[in-house]
């Protein structure tokens, strides 16, 4: 995807940076060593790409937002200092580009994710009652047959839920990592969480209560 940047630094010999953490190759790359930026990208580039994918729904923009996102990265780095995760510096920046792209197209409404429902994080969540994901990520036929829903019902989310949901969920990012990222309180992303979680248990009450009764995904609507 960004080939053309790696086109400019030129390629490296990345054995030596194998055992390296993120922080610490983007130390080196600050500090002029090119070569360890292949493998950042190799590490990050995938996760930074689907957020902004399940944010922005279409493969060609998130592609264009990803490009930025890295453009910003070079151009920021003589500034770096690991007083955070790189990821979560990478996903601040990609999730600000995404907000920026939303005011400009605030007329469209909201977006939808590209993805439905997989995954879940401690306790019995509304994960917990949909159809499971496979080892390799993708969901089940049975999840694929309410993904139409899912998708609806998560595009009715605000975007300060659904961020902060497809931050945790699809991305699995801690709370405390999220709170760094979106620039609020710990406490107000698990506010946020939650709400988000009770709206799509509401948009999903038909269909929770329904595969009850008739032996599919369990699962009671928040009252």
């Amino acid at each position: 995807m960004l080939s053309f940047i790696l086109a400019i630094l030129g390629r490296p010999d990345r054995r030596a940076f194998d055992d390296m953490s993120n922080e610490e190759l983007m130390e080196l790359f600050r500090d002029g060593e090119v070569r360890a930026f292949e493998v950042l990208l190799e590490r990050t580039e995938r996760r930074v790409f689907n957020f902004i994918l399940r944010q922005v729904r279409n493969q060609e923009l998130a592609n264009d937002l990803l490009q930025e996102t890295y453009l910003r990265v070079v151009k920021n780095a003589a500034g770096y200092s690991p007083t955070a995760r790189f990821t979560t510096w990478a996903f601040t920046i990609a999730r600000n580009l995404c907000m920026d792209e939303f005011r400009r197209q605030r007329h469209r409404g909201h977006r939808s994710l590209d993805q439905s429902l997989d995954g879940e994080s401690g306790g019995r969540t509304l994960m917990d009652s949909l159809a499971g994901r496979s080892p390799d990520g993708y969901v089940s036929a049975e999840g694929r047959e309410i993904r139409g829903r899912i998708e609806e019902a998560v595009a009715h989310l605000s975007e300060d839920q659904r961020e902060v949901f497809v931050l945790r969920q699809f991305m699995e990012l801690p709370f405390k990592e999220i709170a760094a990222v979106v620039g609020i309180p710990e406490n107000t992303v698990k506010s946020r969480m939650r709400y988000a979680l009770e709206n799509l248990r509401l948009h999903l009450a038909d269909y929770l209560t329904y595969g009850t009764d008739n032996g599919g995904p369990a699962g009671s609507p928040a009252s």
